[in-house]
């Protein structure tokens, strides 16, 4: 992507420098570098499973060997996948002062290892299973090793079959907590930075909505269009690991006040 003076680049960089409340709000793309599939588009989980039979509470109640079927396949893929540049930028520009958090879609817990420490995790975090009958947590990675033996798993606790990963599936409502974090920090930012998602799962994709009511710099990066591009303030298409260190270095070139380039 061309980073001439008057480039989207160069302008989300400009506009990036100044925050000093910024959100970021990412979504599955941003994890599709580190070869986590994304849920939707060409090639997406859902144009491969029945996102009803594997990813709902109604489904995972009537048959919890099917969703933790298709986990069994998938695992390996969670246990190599690495924080991948856009990640590490991410957590660069927390540090650097420019983000105060990031509030996510992903379940992965890429974030969090890539070094970002305020994250607002709205659908939940993979790493945990939680039993469904008597509330026992166990790591996932325990309950994944059990699949080759044991389809659905059991709670060691009470022998029930409903171990749940502890992310939200459809049917169910986002963490109360979670929600109320986001929907202040939409409130209240003095920039928001949308990295990898289609802003078409709500109630999470209506938070972009807040912060342009208040009029405040949007910035999309994704690889295709949105729903918000038009009301953006700069929208960079493109692979978020191409683009975020770039407009990492744009802004760290930048210092504070003076022009980007």
């Amino acid at each position: 992507m061309p980073a001439g003076p008057d480039s989207p680049l160069a302008d989300a960089a400009r506009l990036l420098a100044g925050a000093r409340r910024g959100v970021a709000f990412t979504g599955a793309g941003v994890s599709a570098e580190s070869g986590i599939t994304t849920f939707r588009g060409e090639g997406g989980l859902w144009t491969k499973y029945d996102p009803v039979q594997t990813a709902s509470l109604a489904g995972f109640l009537a048959d919890p060997a099917v969703y933790w079927r298709v986990s069994r396949d998938r695992w390996q893929t969670y246990r190599r996948a690495e924080p991948n540049p856009a990640h590490l930028a991410l957590a660069a520009l927390e540090a650097s002062g420019h983000l105060t958090a990031i509030v996510t879609q992903n379940t992965d817990g890429l974030h969090r290892r890539a070094g970002s420490r305020h994250i607002v995790e709205l659908h939940g975090e993979g790493g945990r299973v939680r039993c469904l009958s008597c509330g026992s947590e166990e790591p996932r990675a325990e309950v994944q090793a059990r699949l080759s033996s044991e389809l659905p798993p059991l709670c060691r606790r009470c022998g029930g079959r409903h171990l749940k990963p502890t992310v939200v599936f459809f049917g169910e409502g986002l963490p109360a907590a979670a929600l109320s974090a986001a929907i202040e920090l939409a409130g209240t930012c003095d920039l928001l930075l949308i990295v990898g998602s289609s802003l078409t799962v709500n109630p999470a994709a209506m938070l972009p909505d807040l912060a342009l009511r208040r009029g405040v710099p949007v910035l999309i990066v994704n690889p295709e269009p949105t729903p918000l591009d038009s009301r953006a303030d700069a929208v960079l298409s493109g692979p978020a690991g191409l683009i975020l260190p770039e407009l990492m270095r744009l802004v760290t070139a930048s210092g504070d006040s003076s022009p980007v380039l």
